[in-house]
């Protein structure tokens, strides 16, 4: 019985973790061609840079997508 309720336990955190941590958006830009996306994970190689106003960390991808239209690397281009 112990089994089965650290089975469900296991199962129940791996299905829910990633739900969890699905809620940051960062809005960033192309190194090399200088185009704006939004992205679920913070970058961690050179060729992306997280742009915006002190690398703000937004909670829904409609939320970052209006914060790169204020972005002025994002709007010169």
């Amino acid at each position: 019985m112990k089994l089965r309720i650290a089975t469900a336990a296991v199962m129940i955190a791996a299905f829910v973790a990633p739900a969890l941590a699905a809620d940051e958006f960062y809005v960033v830009q192309d190194v090399k061609t200088k185009k704006c996306t939004v992205v679920d994970k913070k970058p961690t190689e050179s060729s992306m840079t997280v742009v915006g106003p002190a690398g703000t960390v937004y909670k829904s991808r409609t939320e970052a997508e209006t914060g790169m239209k204020t972005v002025k690397v994002c709007t010169s281009n």
